[in-house]
């Protein structure tokens, strides 16, 4: 019998290289579960969103910081690297760590969908995203899905990959996200972000 290994497409430092090399303004690229994604570069209301969400969290959380496309080493059995649209984690976290930070520290990862159906954006942040973060044990993925205009709050991070408590919410409705995150948001507003 023929055993197939589940081997990445490259290895981590191949990655790097590739990155570092490819830096452009229209696209962001990316290392989950072993293979190499592009993400697309931010519109104008995926940036509002982010900043919505942003002041929410100070607000409410002011020992925090929202940082925007942190680096971030994700996953427990491979190395891999996301770039969050949001990183929620306590302030100077990620003082004097480099591109590719370890998300210890991370309370809360936030994404929003992006209109580029060209890409593989829709399978990255429904599924490969938040198999990611929950392997890497980041206590909360939040999504805000423009394109089905809800909010999907996944916590509670089990080892196998997956969060155990999945809550959706359509645009309009009071978003409650859970502890350690703990603040409320009232997403009315994004119901002037969509398309």
């Amino acid at each position: 019998m023929t055993v197939i290994e589940d081997r990445p497409q490259m290895e981590a430092e191949g990655f790097e290289r590739i990155a570092a090399a490819a830096e452009r303004e229209d696209v962001r690229l990316e290392f989950i579960h072993g293979e190499l994604g592009v993400k697309a570069v931010p519109d104008g209301d995926h940036d509002e969103i982010i900043i919505w969400v942003m002041e929410h969290c100070m607000q409410q959380r002011p020992d925090l910081r929202l940082y925007s496309e942190r680096g971030l080493e994700v996953e427990t059995y491979r190395t891999g690297h996301a770039r969050p649209d949001g990183t929620l984690a306590p302030r100077h976290t990620f003082s004097a760590q480099g591109e590719w930070a370890s998300a210890d520290q991370v309370l809360m990862v936030v994404e929003v969908t992006s209109y580029d159906f060209d890409t593989d954006t829709d399978k990255r942040d429904r599924d490969e995203k938040p198999r990611a973060y929950a392997e890497t044990g980041i206590p909360v993925y939040l999504l805000v899905d423009r394109t089905l205009g809800e909010v999907v709050v996944h916590s509670s991070p089990e080892s196998r990959g997956v969060y155990a408590h999945l809550d959706r919410y359509a645009f309009g409705a009071e978003v409650r996200v859970p502890e350690p995150v703990g603040v409320v948001l009232d997403t009315e507003p994004l119901k002037g972000w969509v398309r």
